[in-house]
């Protein structure tokens, strides 16, 4: 047995009963510790009244609410297996998940109670906007185990992915204790602090960072149903900890309150699921906010590389250092560790790692070694000093005239042109060369217009010819993940394809 978890609510009700542990950041409704133990165990008595028994999985659908929180304490309580599902995905792909994992009960939100009904045929269904609250006054809390299982699968997190088919990702207790002592390590989490949950929920992100963390220390969650920047401007001098992808720093950086808000209180900003753009972390810079670079996978827990607030701006780009419960090692493609500064693809070891894929042991066989090394399929580099920089997804790497070339570096540069909102850049054939860039442009929402040579000598004025794109496309928007990195394989990279 390794690291593992006690009853989360239970002990939390008994240690700081009275302390809120949630706040909705719209209606300013609390829930506090004592009151979220009485529904988890309430909803434990339900799951159990429906047939859930241990490693059965309930599934959900649904939008950021408390209950959702209240429902995954419940599975662990009995031990069953908490499957979000992305309300942003149609019926269509929704359905191979559910097959996938075969739940025993689906639970739903009002807002989502369509493609639910579609895809729970012959599974036994909860409305949350229902039958919910009644089921829960008709069951006395359940008593349960106070003992987690450390090895004992809490959650399959289904990723959305840039470039394959949804795979569940293991997690278990473990991952969730090691994860939660990384980012109160990284963090200086503490009872009493409060942040803003409002990633999406079917995301680990939106479940590790950092609400599940704040819940074992005892603070606060101001739980938010859908991101709104002017709110989270607002609710800022409230917070002690922020964390975000980089289209949530972008969208707050944009906002016209932005340049007025008090951050002041915030202590720890924490950025993850794409690299944010150098020009961002000085923008944030220059109103006194040092944001932390991180760097996980779904498969880490996810909390894996986060820079210290010293380090933000003297390297500026890069993720880090591995966290405490982590090694990390850089191989080349003979799975050799190469020398300090040398490129190669990340490895890392330890007890926060997934042990698989659900029902894919041959996935899970390619993906870990048989000594419990985790190969990430990114690409990156160690500094002299023990810092860590990710130049991207091994297989967005192209090789342009025998030179690799690494789209994160060319995006980054991108991002610092005056009319750039944000870039994606993929490798597409050249007969010429074998492989050459085509970047995909979001223009900022007033930008004067551009041209699409216009964006090749800026890349050229600053980058080594063979990096910067030959081929430029404008866009309106972008297909992302939940974690906002764009989704490269859904570009279609066609040279002639127009652009303005």
């Amino acid at each position: 047995m390794g690291v593992g978890l006690v009853d989360i609510t239970a002990k939390r009700a008994a240690l700081t009963p009275n302390r809120i542990a949630f706040e909705h950041a719209l209606t300013g409704a609390t829930l506090t510790y004592a009151q979220l133990e009485d529904r988890a165990a309430r909803g434990a008595a339900v799951l159990a009244a429906h047939g859930v028994e241990r490693e059965d999985r309930v599934a959900i659908l649904c939008r950021n609410r408390v209950e959702f929180f209240e429902l995954m304490f419940a599975c662990a309580k009995i031990g069953a297996i908490y499957v979000p599902l992305n309300w942003r995905a149609p019926a269509g792909e929704l359905q191979p998940v559910m097959a996938d994992c075969t739940p025993k009960v689906l639970i739903y939100g009002a807002e989502d109670a369509e493609p639910a009904l579609t895809i729970g045929d012959g599974v036994r269904s909860i409305a949350l906007d229902g039958e919910y609250e009644t089921l829960l006054a008709a069951h006395a809390p359940l008593v349960t185990d106070a003992q987690w299982r450390d090895d004992a699968i809490w959650t399959l997190i289904y990723t959305s992915g840039t470039t394959g088919t949804p795979k569940g990702v293991i997690q278990t207790m473990q991952m969730s204790a090691v994860n939660a002592f990384h980012v109160a390590h990284a963090f200086g989490l503490v009872g009493g602090d409060t942040t803003l949950n409002f990633l999406p929920l079917f995301h680990t992100a939106g479940i590790q960072l950092v609400t599940l963390p704040t819940l074992i220390a005892g603070g606060t969650v101001i739980l938010m149903p859908a991101f709104d920047e002017a709110r989270a401007l607002e609710l800022m001098p409230r917070l002690d900890v922020f964390f975000g992808v980089p289209a949530v720093y972008q969208q707050l950086a944009l906002h016209p309150a932005f340049n007025g808000a008090d951050l002041a209180r915030v202590r720890a900003w924490g950025c993850g699921g794409a690299p944010l753009a150098d020009v961002l972390v000085e923008r944030y810079a220059a109103k006194g906010v040092r944001v932390c670079n991180g760097y996980g996978m779904t498969e880490t827990g996810p909390t894996a590389f986060i820079a210290a607030p010293e380090d933000a701006l003297l390297k500026i780009g890069s993720v880090g250092k591995p966290q405490m419960l982590l090694e990390v090692r850089i191989v080349d493609a003979s799975d050799v560790e190469v020398a300090t500064g040398e490129t190669g693809e990340i490895w890392m070891r330890g007890p926060g790692l997934t042990p698989g894929y659900w029902k894919r042991p041959d996935e899970t066989a390619k993906a870990i070694t048989k000594d419990g090394w985790l190969k990430s399929g990114d690409i990156g580099r160690v500094d002299a000093d023990g810092c860590y920089y990710v130049a991207g997804r091994i297989k967005e790497m192209y090789i342009s005239g025998a030179e690799n070339v690494y789209p994160a570096e060319i995006e980054n540069v991108l991002a610092r042109h005056p009319s750039v909102l944000e870039a994606a850049i993929v490798g597409v054939p050249d007969e010429k060369w074998g492989e050459v860039g085509h970047a995909f442009i979001l223009l900022r929402p007033d930008a004067a217009p551009l041209a699409a040579a216009e964006v090749i000598q800026f890349c050229r004025a600053n980058l080594a010819g063979y990096k910067a794109p030959k081929h430029v496309t404008f866009v309106d928007e972008f297909p992302r993940t939940p974690a906002g990195k764009i989704k490269k394989h859904l570009l279609a990279p066609e040279p002639n394809a127009p652009s303005r």
